[in-house]
């Protein structure tokens, strides 16, 4: 395979602008046209729990395709029974103790009219695509009375309610707290062939598995909602209008928002509603703003920043909370709209869940998310904070950029866990992360060092870090544990390792140009690998097939060092005068000056091949560098010194955070030194695998 281009650096660098400055450009030019548009009327009775509603589809076949049918999914059936795909994929992780006390949530479609009057209603089927499960009810199919052409446009009515279950897996009711995501039938996307590397064109609409996220068309959405008169209410868009209806105790809420894949809302009594500005002149240092063009080599004036509404509904009891909610999403408005582009929507909002309410909590929707902060979250806890800059984060690998998560979850979860980690650490510090067990801070007590969040991501990789290849279906993990591993943590490291190899700037132009040429263009593993490839001028097709289309393990280590001085050699020599051999019994005086014969021996203990240097430093404090290719198993260099080894390090800038052993990859010629790094390389393994199971790390 081949190694990295190690091309002169300026090359390299003026290869990446050029490229950048080309997919700008392109992006320009391409003007994004909604696909999947919905005018939706609906009302919320949460005496019932039920939301019904009345919705207009207008579809536009953007394929050189003929469209036969149309896929939906209805999300809210995967919580229907217990024999959905989505429950059965839990692997009992529900625990249903009192199966009397489960509130089963479903949506039902009434009525699916095509605009020109025809009645499809009775043409309904449920198929399903991934596992044959009969019994899963999350997509249907609907055959056409004539195939969608290339260009044309289809238009349907859909009369449909929705009864939100008991709070799971980010949707439902938690007492008079609603929170209603994936609540109404939505297209999935028409597919063309070669489009995400697809083989044959077809509808992408999985079913509904237990691990699996979203996918879905572009569009413009308008939302009439009614809902109780004291009902606060929070959703994806800008809210248009509100109407009150003081004799029947209602008001209706009207939403707008341009260019989403999908729309949610929050509904409930008793939140305290508090609006902020996000404002680019205020929030954006000079040095800030000047340092992210330096960055990319971009202008300032590329790095320009709209205005945005920030709206937080906040649980009363956590009104003490709310500045640090506000002051998080402005890091990251802030840095994930210098880096990566302009947020484009006017507002955010911001839901603040219930006590009890966690499985509404860290999840995102276009220009809606959810945190979860609590009554009293000490000054040095950050995990609200990170949790609502990851969230914002969605916005655009998510939302923006559109990945499909249902079968390529770390192109979305792992680069947002990347940036994530950074913003953390550029504007809370890389050590924030106190050691806390029941509450206490024994970081502090103790003394101990503070984690970060890139240690954190380190503990999380090595769990398990080759159950399964990176990028898989959400479903074909192994199991939960392994995708949560994979699609977090272990993206996340794949990616640092990556900035190392790289470099951090280039690394940043790789991801800006990637954010920029596929804002509203659903992009694979592949789409990325190449931006990464043309950006930075270098294949690396060895790094991805390994470690994001594969699961090598990466491990490097010293294995053996040996000084040994150089002495008059024992045995039969033959006299240069008369050519007899004569017997040499002792050495005799060694050589001036003393010289030693140094031998270091590095091994490839994992099956991952990827080049790394080994540092060999002497003890007059001289250097010898090696780069090795690391295709054979093993490699051995042979030094003639007047002194000995002092130090050896395999990768000894780091750059591999995917090696699984760092305490392996260093020698010292100290005998208690070594020991000492090694057993307390040991100890600090198996504490990280403790403090991952455990939790004790929060």
């Amino acid at each position: 395979m081949a190694p990295p281009d190690r091309r002169a650096g300026a090359e390299t660098v003026t290869r990446a602008a050029a490229a950048l400055l080309l997919f700008v450009l392109a992006a320009h030019a391409q003007a994004p046209r909604p696909i999947a548009s919905y005018d939706i009327r609906a009302t919320l009775d949460p005496a019932k729990r039920t939301i019904t509603g009345s919705q207009t589809l207008t579809w536009v076949n953007d394929s050189p395709d003929t469209v036969p049918t149309l896929q939906f999914h209805l999300y809210l059936n995967a919580f229907k029974n217990e024999q959905s795909t989505f429950i059965r994929g839990l692997g009992g992780r529900l625990r249903i103790s009192r199966p009397e006390r489960i509130d089963w949530g479903y949506v039902e479609i009434r009525s699916l009219k095509l605009a020109g009057g025809e009645d499809l209603t009775g043409k309904i089927r449920f198929i399903q695509p991934g596992d044959g499960n009969p019994h899963d009810q999350t997509v249907i199919e609907v055959p056409l009375p004539a195939p969608v052409p290339p260009g044309g446009i289809v238009s349907a009515g859909i009369d449909f309610v929705s009864k939100l279950p008991r709070l799971i897996a980010r949707t439902g009711y938690h007492g008079d707290f609603h929170l209603a995501g994936q609540w109404f039938p939505k297209l999935g996307v028409w597919e063309t062939r070669g489009f995400r590397q697809r083989p044959e064109a077809g509808w992408n609409c999985h079913q509904f598995h237990a691990n699996s996220e979203f996918y879905a068309n572009f569009g413009n959405y308008r939302v009439t909602l009614t809902a109780p008169l004291q009902y606060e209410i929070g959703a994806t868009g800008i809210g248009k209008s509100r109407l009150v209806d003081e004799t029947a105790g209602k008001a209706t809420w009207v939403f707008e928002q341009e260019m989403a894949t999908d729309f949610a809302f929050t509904a409930q009594p008793g939140f305290v509603r508090l609006e902020r500005d996000f404002d680019p002149a205020a929030e954006i240092t000079a040095a800030e703003r000047a340092a992210a063009a330096s960055l990319l080599g971009l202008p300032e004036t590329e790095l320009a920043l709209p205005p945005t509404r920030m709206i937080l509904l906040l649980q009363p009891e956590h009104r003490d909370q709310a500045e640090r909610q506000f002051r998080a999403l402005k890091h990251g408005i802030k840095w994930f709209g210098l880096w990566y582009g302009p947020y484009p929507h006017p507002a955010i909002t911001l839901v603040d869940p219930p006590f009890g309410g966690v499985q509404a909590g860290g999840m995102e929707y276009p220009a809606f998310i959810t945190g979860g902060t609590r009554w009293r979250e000490p000054e040095d806890y950050f995990n609200s904070d990170e949790t609502v800059v990851h969230e914002f984060g969605h916005q655009y690998f998510k939302e923006l950029i559109a990945t499909n998560e249902f079968e390529e979850p770390w192109l979305d979860e792992g680069l947002t866990h990347y940036v994530t980690t950074k913003i953390m650490e550029r504007e809370y510090g890389p050590s924030r992360i106190p050691f806390r067990i029941f509450g206490w801070n024994l970081s502090k007590w103790l003394r101990l060092p503070l984690l970060h969040n890139a240690s954190v991501n380190r503990i999380g990789y090595l769990a398990n870090p080759v159950i399964d290849d990176l990028q898989r279906f959400s479903w074909d993990y192994y199991d939960g544990a392994s995708y949560g591993l994979n699609a977090y943590p272990r993206a996340a490291i794949t990616l640092k390792t990556l900035e190392n190899l790289l470099g951090e700037q280039t690394m940043a132009r790789v991801l800006r140009a990637y954010a920029t040429r596929y804002r509203f263009g659903h992009p694979s593993s592949r789409d990325f690998q190449a931006v990464a490839e043309e950006v930075s001028g270098r294949d690396l097709d060895w790094f991805f097939r390994q470690f994001v289309f594969g699961s090598r393990l990466l491990d490097y280590a010293v294995a053996d060092v040996e000084s040994r001085p150089i002495e008059q050699p024992l045995g039969l020599f033959d006299n240069p005068e008369t050519g007899e051999p004569e017997l040499r019994k002792e050495r005799g005086k060694p050589p001036q000056p003393e010289m030693f014969e140094s031998t270091v021996s590095i091994r490839r203990l994992g099956d991952a091949v990827a080049p790394v240097k080994v540092r060999v430093t002497f003890e007059n404090g001289e250097q010898e560098l090696r780069e090795w290719d690391g295709q054979y198993r093993w490699v051995r260099y042979t030094f003639l010194r007047p002194v000995k080894i002092a130090r050896v390090a395999v990768d000894p800038d780091r750059h591999y955070d995917l090696d699984v052993n760092f305490a392996n990859n260093s020698w010292q010629s100290a005998p208690q030194t070594k020991a000492l790094t090694h057993w307390s390389g040991t100890l600090v393994f198996w504490l990280q695998n403790l403090f991952l199971w455990t939790g004790a790390l929060l």
